[in-house]
C-alpha cells in the first residue's frame, strides 16, 4: 500500500480521499442510531444551522444531516449493486462470446447488441413510473438500472477475448484438456480484471447519475431516500422560493462532490495503469 500511494498520481489520491469520505458517511455514520429522517415533523420545520441540527431542518421537519447520510447510503448502495451486476454479467458474457465463437458467439452478440441499441431512458422512465407509488426498495431500483448496465462492458470485453484467445498459452490450455469455461475463468479472466475494476468504478458513477436524473424528473420511487430525491423533494416544496438554501443546496453540493471524487478516482486510476505499463 505504501508503494501504491507513493506511485499514485494526485488525481488518484484525491479521488480515493473524497470517495472514502463518502463511503464512511454512507456505511459507518449511517449505522449510528438516529431518528428516521423520512418521517415528517420529527423536529420544528425550517430551523437554521445549530449544534443540534448542523444543517438545519427541512420545511417538513426533517433533519437535513441525517437525510443526507441516508441518501448517500442508498445512492452508493444502488451504484455498487448496479456496477457489480453490470460488470460481472458483462465480463462473463463478453468473455464467453469472444472465446467460444461460432453459434454461441452470434447469439450472445445479437442479444448484447439489442440491449445496446434499445434506448434505455424511455424504458427506465416507464419502469420507474410503474414503481412510483409502490414500496420499492434500493435493491429493486438497482436491478432496474442494471438491465442496461452490462451490454457495453460485454462488447468491450468480447473484443479483448478475441485477441487473447489466439495466444499460445490458450492453445496450450486447449491441448491440455481444459474446457471452455475453465479456460475463460483461469486463463482469460485475469487479463480482464484490471479493465473490470475501471469499468466497475465508472458504472457506479453512471448508475448514481441515472437514478439522480430520474429522481429530479420526479420518476424515482417516492419512498426511496436518495440524493436525487432529496433535490426533488426540496424543489417540490418550493425550497428555492422560500430561500431554504441548506435544504436544496446540501444534496446538490454533495452530489457534485461525489461525482468529482468518482471522476478523479476513475481518471487517476487509468493514468496510474498507463504509468505502470510504461514502465
Amino acid at each position: 500500500m505504501k508503494k501504491f500511494w507513493k506511485n499514485a498520481n494526485v488525481r488518484l489520491k484525491m479521488g480515493i480521499i473524497i470517495t472514502a469520505i463518502f463511503f464512511i458517511i454512507g456505511f459507518v455514520v449511517y449505522f449510528i442510531p438516529h431518528q428516521d429522517p423520512f418521517l415528517y415533523n420529527t423536529y420544528p420545520p425550517k430551523l437554521g444551522m445549530s449544534a443540534e441540527h448542523w444543517l438545519g431542518t427541512t420545511g417538513m421537519g426533517q433533519d437535513i444531516v441525517w437525510q443526507l447520510v441516508e441518501a448517500i447510503h442508498n445512492s452508493l448502495t444502488m451504484g455498487l449493486i448496479v456496477a457489480f451486476i453490470g460488470t460481472t454479467v458483462g465480463v462473463f458474457v463478453g468473455l464467453l462470446a469472444g472465446f467460444a465463437g461460432g453459434a454461441l458467439d452470434r447469439v450472445l452478440t445479437v442479444i448484447t447488441d439489442t440491449f445496446v441499441v434499445i434506448p434505455s431512458l424511455p424504458i427506465l422512465i416507464l419502469m420507474t413510473s410503474l414503481m412510483r407509488n409502490s414500496n420499492s426498495t434500493v435493491v429493486l431500483m438497482a436491478l432496474v438500472l442494471a438491465m442496461f448496465a452490462w451490454a457495453w462492458p460485454s462488447r468491450q470485453i468480447r473484443s479483448m477475448a478475441l485477441t487473447i484467445k489466439e495466444r499460445d498459452f490458450i492453445h496450450t490450455a486447449k491441448f491440455s484438456g481444459e474446457g471452455t469455461l475453465q479456460i475463460v475463468a483461469t486463463e482469460i479472466l485475469p487479463f480482464a480484471l484490471t479493465w473490470s475494476l475501471s469499468n466497475f468504478m465508472n458504472a457506479v458513477l453512471s448508475a448514481i447519475g441515472q437514478e439522480s436524473s430520474l429522481a429530479v424528473l420526479g420518476l424515482s420511487p417516492a419512498n426511496l431516500l436518495s440524493l436525487g430525491n432529496m433535490i426533488q423533494w426540496a424543489r417540490g416544496r418550493n425550497a428555492i422560493f422560500t430561500q431554504q438554501w441548506l435544504w436544496i443546496g446540501t444534496p446538490i453540493v454533495a452530489t457534485v462532490i461525489l461525482f468529482i471524487g468518482l471522476f478523479l478516482l476513475i481518471t487517476g486510476y487509468n493514468d496510474y495503469l498507463s504509468m505502470k505499463r510504461g514502465r
